[in-house]
């Protein structure tokens, strides 16, 4: 088990509700590592009940807020609350209503799956019983109760990364943090990882997810926040970022599939006030860029006048990748293995720990 882990559920018990409407609200928070400043002034609220994912560029301080949230490190200013309680005044209190899965698996090798998740309960002062009907429970949610009495050692990459998954959720906590929580997995390991998370959010729980995956901010997120270089740089819900990031794309099909390179030169020598080209793809789409619907019906008048049949039209806004790529100047990137340079030593960005021996008698 990590030391990311034994910190967080030492001395824990069981969830509560502080009642309000805000699960997690942070001011002003500031973590340097030497030089370098980790978070800057960071600002933001996560809303009980709700799903909120941080996105950023490698080495954008992401890790680095979950870690101040989770108590792991202390801030060096602004101050952080989650259910209610102070992230420096009241730890123990904090952790008692958290869980926390990071970058990496983080199980005792040496453990069953069944032992890792029962040990976790008993840390969680749940009773005997109680604790391995919720190991069992868990085990069955992720499809691990055929390698239940296997040594975790013996297990895939994904069946750990499930495990440690279902190990953070053993005391039902009430905020949730997933730092890049499906980095590595297959497709339907990670389905069966967002279905299990949208389940605990319906049951009420609040998730912070850190994310370099924009199908899984899309999917899973009801607000999302753009962090860089340690400073919030855009918030909102994915249609409010994608309309900041500015128009949409109409796409054309043609009638005839070989008239899409003559209808894209058509639209681009008329010169249509505000429309900036267009351009033809593999499967004969005509993709125009447009800001408005007056550009729009521009464009399918000019082509109904130059004789180019239209066997459909659309328009869609920009896909998340592109409005990511619009904030932060920088592609996507989902490379587990890029440290965060905030935390030189590699702590931050899920690194593993040394791991401690624990005897298990389930």
């Amino acid at each position: 088990m990590s030391v990311d882990r034994c910190i967080v559920v030492a001395m824990t018990t069981r969830r509560t509700d502080n009642g309000g409407t805000a699960a997690v609200e942070v001011r002003g928070l500031v973590k340097h590592y030497g030089p370098t400043k980790a978070l800057d002034g960071v600002d933001l609220e996560v809303r009980q009940g709700t799903v909120l994912g941080v996105l950023g560029p490698n080495g954008a301080g992401k890790t680095t807020l979950v870690r101040v949230l989770s108590t792991l490190v202390q801030p060096d200013a602004g101050t952080a609350r989650v259910a209610g309680y102070d992230v420096l005044k009241q730890p123990r209190q904090l952790r008692r209503v958290i869980g926390l899965t990071g970058q990496y698996a983080s199980v005792d090798e040496k453990l069953s799956g069944r032992e890792n998740l029962y040990m976790i309960g008993r840390l969680l002062d749940l009773p005997r019983k109680d604790a391995r009907a919720r190991a069992d429970e868990l085990l069955e949610r992720f499809s691990l109760t055929e390698a239940a009495r296997r040594p975790a050692m013996q297990y895939s990459g994904g069946m750990r990364r499930r495990l440690d998954l279902a190990a953070s959720m053993i005391g039902r906590p009430a905020v949730l943090y997933l730092d890049e929580p499906t980095t590595g997995l297959d497709p339907r390991t990670r389905n069966e990882v967002w279905d299990e998370v949208q389940r605990m959010v319906a049951d009420g729980a609040t998730v912070l997810l850190t994310t370099q995956y924009m199908e899984e901010a899309e999917q899973l997120a009801n607000e999302l926040t753009v962090i860089d270089r340690g400073r919030i740089i855009a918030g909102g819900r994915v249609a409010e970022l994608k309309a900041k990031v500015g128009g949409r794309t109409l796409r054309i099909r043609p009638s005839r599939p070989d008239a899409a390179a003559g209808m894209a030169a058509a639209i681009v020598e008329a010169g249509l006030d505000g429309v900036a080209g267009a351009r033809t793809d593999e499967d004969g789409l005509v993709s125009v860029p447009i800001l408005s619907d007056d550009q729009l019906t521009a464009v399918v008048g000019l082509l109904g006048a130059r004789g180019y049949g239209i066997a459909h039209i659309d328009t869609h806004l920009p896909s998340l990748d592109e409005v990511f790529l619009a904030i932060t100047g920088q592609k996507s990137s989902a490379d587990p293995d890029e440290r965060d340079p905030a935390d030189p030593e590699g702590a931050a960005d899920g690194a593993p720990h040394p791991k401690k021996n624990v005897e298990v008698s389930v």
